[in-house]
């Protein structure tokens, strides 16, 4: 990914130009009204006010995605180059210097958009860092990268993941490259708030393991002492290691992935907590009526689906899908129980993802208190709207 980058001129439309004057980070390449050449990933795009004629904003160029320019900064020019990246980096990891004050060695280091740096996620595992670009704009830019997280993750290992996007537009790089360091093992094993887990930095889906339901994770491990949990889309194990580290007598991990809950049996191990622990591979609409028909109850029922709606088309199926989770949920709780419902879907809103399990649960003749409802962690800050997707709600039962 060599050649320079290029600076290109860029105005806008009045819809355009209010995105970017509201500290918006992205345009879209219908909001482009003159572009000074044609223009290539990474290029330097320099806005300019229709009136003023002065600069307005900088961004990255991405002749790849109808999110035409990724903005960097808003309100002037700016001098986008290593001091620029260093400082940004700087920042974001100052930000998570509260979660690294405790028991935890994994953290997201740099969150996109939200960090100030769109496309561009950087994962922390131990001593390993995994930098994931989603986009090609930052090719010129991935050594100053580089040296900021090494320089403050103290990382020793450094691994390159790419979306799939990314892959195929370029051969230089390759998905699960080494950028920096030695990997004798490709299962990195990390804790978080005290408890052991592993991530598998080369081959796991997206940079190896799911960082953001960390604070509900430790929530649940610290309200299911005695308690028989259920976890839905248990994926690798998240919340029912927490779960069962916080002395819960009786866990199943249900996920349709038999692998997924291989890595689930494998982390609960790694925690010397297998004893109460069982696993259903099985969809998890069947498995939640399958339990349902025996008759089962649990002290605590995690539900906690894929995103559902990759699209605004996939919206109203999405809500369907909702709808027939909480639906299978609700009669598995058991009376004074809780429910943990969660969505990481954008494009449902947390309004209308909670309205929807209200709904439902008036829809049953039980009791209910809604006892909080949570958002992101700390080391996934937002700063834009479209930044927010992960909420959860957690709903006492009698």
């Amino acid at each position: 990914m060599s050649n320079e980058a290029q600076r290109l001129a860029i105005k806008l439309s009045k819809a355009g130009e209010r995105s970017v004057r509201s500290g918006h980070p992205w345009i879209f390449d219908k909001a482009i009204t003159k572009l000074s050449k044609e223009g290539a990933a990474g290029d330097i795009a320099i806005i300019y006010g229709t009136k003023s004629n002065k600069v307005i904003g900088v961004g990255l160029f991405d002749p790849h995605s109808p999110i035409r320019i990724k903005l960097l900064h808003h309100n002037g020019g700016a001098n986008i180059n290593s001091e620029w990246i260093a400082d940004k980096i700087a920042i974001a990891y100052d930000r998570r210097l509260p979660l690294l004050a405790t028991d935890t060695n994994s953290y997201r280091f740099i969150f996109g958009e939200n960090d100030g740096m769109p496309s561009l996620i950087v994962d922390v595992y131990a001593e390993v860092a995994v930098i994931k670009l989603y986009s090609l704009i930052w090719k010129h830019h991935l050594q100053d990268i580089l040296d900021a997280v090494i320089h403050h993750s103290k990382a020793k290992t450094v691994v390159l993941r790419l979306s799939r996007n990314v892959q195929k537009l370029q051969q230089e790089y390759k998905d699960g490259q080494l950028l920096y360091g030695t990997l004798e093992d490709p299962i990195v094993l990390f804790r978080e708030h005290g408890v052991l887990f592993s991530a598998h930095v080369i081959k796991g889906h997206k940079t190896g393991y799911f960082l953001d339901h960390r604070d509900n994770r430790k929530r649940v491990g610290e309200l299911s002492e005695g308690k028989s949990v259920l976890d839905i889309f248990a994926y690798a194990g998240g919340f029912s290691v927490h779960a069962l580290a916080g002395g819960a007598k009786r866990v199943i991990s249900l996920d349709i992935s038999k692998q997924a809950l291989e890595m689930a049996k494998h982390n609960v191990a790694l925690n010397s907590l297998s004893a109460n622990h069982s696993v259903m591979a099985i969809d998890a609409f069947d498995g939640m009526q399958q339990l349902q028909d025996k008759g089962q109850k649990f002290d605590v029922v995690i539900v906690d689906p894929p995103s559902f709606a990759k699209s605004a088309a996939d919206v109203p199926g999405a809500l369907i899908s909702y709808r027939r989770l909480t639906k299978l949920a609700i009669p598995l709780v058991a009376q004074g129980g809780l429910l943990l419902s969660a969505s990481c879907s954008s494009r449902v809103d947390k309004d209308t993802f909670y309205n929807l399990l209200i709904e439902e649960l008036d829809k049953t003749d039980r009791f209910y208190k809604v006892v909080d409802r949570t958002y992101h962690d700390v080391d996934h800050p937002i700063s834009f709207p479209e930044g927010a997707y992960l909420k959860s709600v957690y709903i006492e039962l009698d």
